[in-house]
């Protein structure tokens, strides 16, 4: 996957959608449009994280224990019977440790662009972030990476890589920052789908493949 949101329109991508909607009693098309735009959000967060040598470390020693993508390779259990309290709590650990002071406004901006309320925008977050964290963690052990910047790289081609991925992550660091109200959320999520291979308009060609029959 050349993305973090080719996941979504994958066969893996959908059944995460229906499980979190099942989770957090949200419709699947409103749950798939706060994970869309959420997924590059928290991705742009650790880029932004790993920039210095603390955070690097800290991501990686992550990716190479608790975080190693296993937990991709049982959904069925992850969801069965509903998501367990040890991985709730793992899930705001994760969001506290990724977003910070930022995390009040990240949830603001993505009830306020999708039109879900604040608790269940809070709620999709904290069952997908050991989710994220399990791709990243799938995708380190698949391409082989081993030091701090090689994360870096790694996580900024899931974004998309180049000039795009650039002005994509100032914009992310502006929401992060409190200067956004939310507005740029579209064009996140547009920036990435749109720099891989299927070529699709924005987020709402991302939102149309996923409910294509």
């Amino acid at each position: 996957m050349e993305n973090i949101l080719e996941l979504l329109n994958s066969d893996l991508g959908k059944q995460i959608i229906g499980g979190v909607s099942q989770e957090t009693k949200q419709p699947a098309d409103k749950t798939a449009s706060v994970v869309s735009m959420a997924l590059p959000l928290l991705m742009g967060a650790m880029k932004r994280n790993s920039n210095s040598p603390e955070g690097a470390a800290g991501l990686l020693g992550a990716l190479n224990n608790k975080h190693n993508g296993n937990i991709l390779d049982n959904l069925d259990g992850f969801f069965g019977g509903g998501v367990n309290e040890d991985q709730k709590i793992d899930g705001l650990g994760i969001l506290g440790h990724v977003l910070g002071g930022s995390q009040d406004n990240v949830v603001g901006a993505l009830s306020k662009r999708s039109g879900v309320d604040s608790n269940s925008v809070m709620k999709i977050l904290q069952v997908i972030a050991p989710l994220v964290l399990g791709y990243l963690g799938k995708q380190k052990q698949q391409r082989n990476v081993q030091s701090e910047s090689d994360l870096g790289d790694l996580l900024g081609g899931l974004l998309g890589g180049g000039k795009k991925q650039q002005k994509q992550q100032g914009l992310i660091e502006s929401l992060l920052d409190g200067d956004n109200d939310g507005s740029i959320l579209d064009d996140v999520a547009g920036m990435v789908l749109n720099s891989g291979s299927k070529k699709r308009s924005g987020l709402g060609g991302l939102l149309g493949g996923l409910f294509r029959n």
